[in-house]
């Protein structure tokens, strides 16, 4: 604990809070804060934490699993997402550590846990990818986004991936479970597959390890295809990267009539999610399986393609208007 922070009680440091935002937000949206922080101290009078300065980034993973287990991922993630506003107010006023907000990791939504209206259109999508194809070719920015979109795989799937997972000859990746060397896929050997990516994907990928690649090692001794200085991302950096490369400034002109100097979601010290139109890898996700299917992909063949079964892609994942399915329709009654 830092001798510069200043005592505060958990009770006083949400009363701070709850005033602090009271002018600037709707009445509606300061008692849903009021709400999701009292969980949050109910937790801390179980665990008997009389002073915030004590708070450390085990406690709030204590606190995640806690709450997990009362209610939605969904709603976790929400609350999660007032709590780390909370924070970063606590440690302006020196109640709790500087970065400590960005130690409040979220689990992964289940299948279709987002409105699947949440999506990344692929007009967008193209533009982000040719911008990045122009000016950041082969950047990990541009391997990410080239990867999530074209082939919509997870979150968890993406961190996983080896150097050793490419397959030159046949322009593809092997996706595989390895829990018991760090890495996962959401549904365990059953998701195991091999992923094509055809020239153009597969050559940016290529490009990407043998030019910006960092070259570390993971604890396992594996090596990483996507990585950060210190080794395999975590899913809170591949978050903030896809939000970021999301937004639409990046690539061309604000939307939402921001100055990028003030703006709370551009800069290395503010949050890459506060951007209205940034998405999340799961958005991506539900971009790319809608973009498959609009391209008459079969449904079958996207299910396998993206580990989905056929009655989440229906229900979570298709985020095709009424007209664009008449479209597919229309090519096969042509």
């Amino acid at each position: 604990m830092s001798d510069d922070l200043q005592p505060l009680a958990p009770d006083e440091g949400v009363e701070r809070f709850l005033r602090h935002r009271e002018p600037s937000v709707r009445k509606s949206t300061l008692q849903n804060a009021r709400t999701r922080l009292s969980a949050f101290l109910d937790w801390c009078e179980d665990r008997e934490i009389e002073n915030l300065n004590e708070l450390s980034g085990r406690d709030l993973s204590d606190f995640v699993a806690w709450r997990r287990s009362d209610v939605a991922a969904i709603t976790l993630q929400k609350q999660l997402s007032t709590i780390r506003v909370a924070l970063r107010f606590w440690a302006d006023i020196e109640g709790v550590e500087d970065g400590l907000a960005e130690k409040v990791h979220a689990p992964e939504l289940p299948d279709g846990a987002e409105s699947r209206d949440v999506h990344l259109d692929a007009s967008r999508a193209e533009a982000i990818l040719s911008y990045l194809d122009r000016y950041q070719f082969a950047s990990r920015r541009h391997a990410v986004m080239t990867l999530l979109w074209n082939t919509g795989m997870r979150r968890s799937a993406l961190i996983s991936l080896d150097v050793d997972d490419m397959r030159p000859d046949e322009q593809a990746l092997v996706l595989e479970h390895r829990i018991e060397q760090g890495t996962k896929l959401k549904n365990g050997e059953a998701g195991n597959r091999w992923v094509y990516l055809g020239p153009e994907a597969y050559q940016i990928v290529d490009e990407y390890v043998a030019e910006n690649r960092h070259n570390v090692t993971d604890e396992y001794g594996r090596e990483p295809l996507i990585t950060s200085k210190n080794g395999r991302p975590s899913g809170s950096s591949i978050y903030n990267w896809v939000h970021r490369a999301t937004h639409p400034c990046e690539y061309g002109e604000c939307p939402h009539d921001r100055d990028p100097v003030d703006c709370e979601a551009v800069g290395s010290e503010n949050t890459p999610s506060k951007c209205p139109s940034s998405r999340s890898p799961h958005a991506v996700r539900r971009g790319a399986i809608t973009e498959h299917l609009n391209d008459d992909v079969p449904p079958e063949t996207v299910s396998e393609r993206m580990d989905v079964s056929l009655e989440v892609l229906y229900q979570h994942y298709d985020a095709r208007t009424a007209r664009e399915k008449m479209e597919v329709r229309k090519k096969h009654l042509e």
